[in-house]
């Protein structure tokens, strides 16, 4: 019998491809969709193969029922405190009542275990939701991938295409961890499969330095690029309490702007070690100039 993996956040872009991977190798899925979900989702979703069960999060009852002969629940859900603490909240306390054995929560970013509470909203968050997981009986895996590489195609200040530099602060052979989505769906989906993963998982498609990310810009056909000092991590730091200050809204917003600069300050604080992608052997990673090429 194909395993059963219950997936809440499915209609997402990291919900979708984790879906797609897991249908790949094999799982039975089951996604957990609001009420009020838009019904074209639904039917891509149920073409797909997905069992989709629209379920309201504080109906405890039938949340509990969804997860029943689950073995693994996956949290792919996206948003602030009533999300991320408040509905995993609810969603965990249905799979401990109906016995599900194995918990991934949405954690998905820079190992935040490394980062001080403070410096970064959505880590605390993060970091508040894991206080419960981990008291409660199930057994809890993250997965964290560093930033997605797709912020590369942003136009951010560490990979400027306009003014054609790669910013960076503190040190230039600081290596920057960064996961495709596909990537991190993939292994996700290799972890919710896995019987007894450890409490974390880190892993990188890739992890160049801004001096390293420049030279690969330049061999994917780009354009040359800059290399440019942006000051300390101190200075970024400052940075962040400044505009976090000036701007009291974004607290309600979840890409603020102060959010991204904080999530700029972590790429360059933290750093994913040891690396645990060598775990699924049958997973393939993207490299660096083969992403910016394309």
């Amino acid at each position: 019998m194909n395993p059963v993996i219950l997936v809440a956040g499915a209609t997402g872009n990291l919900g979708g491809r984790l879906v797609a991977a897991l249908l790949q190798r094999g799982a039975t899925v089951r996604a957990l969709v609001r009420p009020e979900t838009d019904p074209a989702k639904v039917a891509h979703l149920t073409q797909l193969g997905v069992v989709v069960l629209p379920v309201a999060f504080a109906d405890h009852a039938a949340l509990t029922h969804a997860c029943q002969g689950v073995s693994c629940v996956v949290s792919v859900l996206a948003g602030l405190r009533e999300v991320i603490v408040d509905a995993q909240a609810q969603l965990l306390a249905a799979a401990v009542a109906a016995g599900v054995p194995r918990f991934i929560p949405s954690d998905f970013a820079s190992d935040y275990t490394q980062q001080a509470p403070g410096l970064n909203r959505n880590f605390d968050l993060r970091r508040a939701f894991r206080a419960q997981l981990d008291q409660a009986p199930i057994a809890a895996t993250s997965v964290l991938n560093g930033a997605f590489a797709e912020v590369l195609a942003y136009n951010i200040a560490l990979l400027d295409f306009k003014r054609q530099q790669v910013g960076y602060w503190e040190d230039a052979d600081w290596q920057i961890d960064f996961t495709t989505m596909d990537d991190t769906a993939a292994y996700t989906a290799a972890a919710a499969l896995d019987p007894a993963p450890p409490r974390f998982l880190r892993i990188a498609s890739f992890q160049p330095s801004p001096r390293e990310l420049a030279g690969i810009a330049e061999a994917a056909g780009r354009g040359q690029f800059a290399l440019v000092r942006l000051g300390a991590r101190a200075d970024l730091a400052a940075h962040v309490q400044q505009a976090r200050a000036a701007n009291p809204a974004g607290e309600q917003q979840l890409y603020t702007d102060w959010q991204q600069l904080q999530y700029m300050l972590s790429m360059f604080s933290v750093q994913n070690r040891p690396l645990d992608n060598a775990r699924y052997a049958d997973l393939t990673w993207t490299a660096a100039r083969t992403f910016l090429t394309a």
